[in-house]
C-alpha cells in the first residue's frame, strides 16, 4: 500500500476535502520528543472533547517511548482492507496506521492531533481541508542521544534513524525546537492546537 492511502477497501479520493475540523500533524526525527509532547498536550486537554488524540496502530509492541496499539501484520492488513485507517505508512520495518475515527472527528468539526511520517503529508493535505503540520526537532547530537537512551531493539541503529529522517524534506507550518525542558515545547504545541498556525518558528 502506498504511503498516505487508506485501506484498499475504501476509496482513495474524496469528492471534497474532509472538514470542517482540523488535523494537526506532528512530524520530526526519532528522538525529537513527538510522543512526549503529544502526551503532555493530551494530559492538559483531557477534559476537552473538541480535541482527539488517536493512538496509532503499529506492527510492534508499545513502549515507554511510543504509546501505540500493537497489531500483527495479518491484523493490520485486515484493518486496512476494511477501511479502518485514515492514513498508513511503513518505516523501519514496521507498518503504522492512524485509525479512521480521525475522519469522523474532523467531519464533526473537532481537532485531531496525530504523530505521523512526513511521507503522508502530501496525501493528508489533499484529503483534509484544514491541516497544520508541526515539525518537532532538536540538534542531531540530542536526537541520537535520546534514541540510544531508550534502548528499543526494533529501532535499529540510532545514528541511521536520525540521518534518515532529518534528510527527508518537509514544509511545516510550525517548527518547535525541543532541546530542553518539556514544558515550554508542550506549551507551544498547545498553542498550535488552540489555533495558531503558519508561525515560522516556536
Amino acid at each position: 500500500m502506498a504511503p498516505g492511502l487508506r485501506g484498499e477497501g475504501r476509496p482513495v479520493a474524496e469528492q471534497r476535502p474532509i472538514g470542517p475540523g482540523r488535523l494537526v500533524l506532528v512530524v520530526g526525527p526519532s528522538g525529537a520528543g513527538k510522543d512526549t509532547l503529544i502526551a503532555a498536550a493530551r494530559s492538559r486537554l483531557a477534559s476537552d472533547e473538541a480535541v482527539l488524540f488517536p493512538r496509532r496502530i503499529v506492527t510492534r509492541p508499545a513502549s515507554a517511548a511510543e504509546d501505540n496499539v500493537e497489531a500483527d501484520e495479518a491484523t493490520f492488513a485486515r484493518i486496512a482492507e476494511a477501511g479502518g485507517f485514515a492514513l498508513t505508512w511503513s518505516a523501519h520495518g514496521h507498518r503504522y496506521g492512524i485509525p479512521a475515527v480521525v475522519d469522523h472527528a474532523v467531519y464533526g468539526g473537532r481537532t485531531a492531533v496525530c504523530n505521523v511520517s512526513r511521507e503522508v503529508l502530501a496525501a493528508a493535505r489533499q484529503r483534509y481541508r484544514n491541516v497544520t503540520v508541526v515539525e518537532v526537532t532538536a540538534p542531531p547530537e540530542v536526537l541520537q542521544a535520546r534514541v540510544a537512551a531508550r534502548s528499543r531493539a526494533s529501532d535499529g541503529d540510532a545514528a541511521a534513524r536520525v540521518v534518515r529522517q532529518v534528510s527527508a524534506p518537509v514544509d511545516p507550518d510550525v517548527v518547535i525546537i525541543n532541546d530542553g525542558e518539556i514544558e515550554p515545547a508542550a506549551d507551544r504545541l498547545l498553542a498550535v492546537i488552540a489555533g495558531a498556525s503558519r508561525s515560522n518558528l516556536l
